[in-house]
């Protein structure tokens, strides 16, 4: 065991700062109920995947309510995701498609849907579906996940590509703000916060934490950043 888990906080230390912050265990409870999750990971199909990963693109750096009001003419634009027809049209299809007034018209944002329609295919060739290959992925090594689609895919880098997995069902913790502060105010890492070092320290961490409790990743994600939030300023392991 690391010097690094020897020494790190107990999760019901975190827990009791969530719970006092949020009102009682009842309210920080209701806060993290972990509804999310695979019941039926074959009924999720890969072009609901490009599609998150599409949409998760385009919220990147841009309003969110925009591209929620103009999904509805992406899904109509791009043929609801469609693997196959995504690789099988041309070039001159794709140079229409970028200027859509339709839709956003960013063509390094759109180009990215063929290139990721590329890796879901490969991958769903090798492994039978996107969502198998996700599902048979360990949560232990969510970062090996990132890492995956960061290489693989296209712009599924920093927290695109974690968010992706959350909001479709992909048990894993993500590297929030107040999180980062967590592990910034305790001085569990420094540097980089995308750097391997420092990602590989935080799985660590929660994977101990997820044997210390039972809690699935994504509980354990969201109680830290309830214990964190603004007060992260100062923290030692005694606060």
């Amino acid at each position: 065991m690391s010097d690094i888990i020897k020494n790190l906080e107990a999760f019901a230390q975190i827990e009791q700062r969530a719970t006092e912050r949020k009102g009682g265990e009842g309210a920080l409870k209701e806060l993290v109920e972990d509804n999310y999750g695979f019941e039926t990971p074959n009924k999720v199909t890969d072009d609901r995947w490009l599609a998150a990963f599409t949409k998760q693109i385009f919220q990147s750096g841009f309003v969110w309510r925009v591209v929620e009001q103009k999904w509805p003419d992406f899904e109509e634009v791009f043929f609801n995701f469609d693997i196959e027809k995504m690789l099988m049209m041309p070039d001159e299809l794709w140079e229409t498609k970028c200027k859509d007034p339709k839709i956003i018209r960013n063509a390094k944002k759109v180009m990215t849907i063929k290139d990721n329609a590329q890796m879901i295919y490969e991958v769903a060739e090798e492994h039978g579906s996107f969502s198998q290959f996700i599902e048979q992925w360990p949560n232990d090594d969510i970062i090996g996940l990132w890492a995956y689609l960061k290489k693989h895919g296209s712009r599924l880098g920093g927290n695109t590509g974690p968010y992706a997995l959350r909001f479709m069902g992909k048990d894993s913790f993500l590297v929030s703000r107040d999180n980062e502060a967590y592990f910034r105010g305790y001085k569990l890492i420094d540097g980089g916060i995308a750097s391997k070092k420092n990602q590989t320290i935080m799985q660590q961490c929660f994977n101990h934490w997820h044997q210390e409790t039972g809690y699935s990743y994504r509980q354990l994600s969201r109680i830290l950043s309830f214990s964190v939030g603004d007060n992260f300023v100062g923290l030692t392991p005694s606060d």
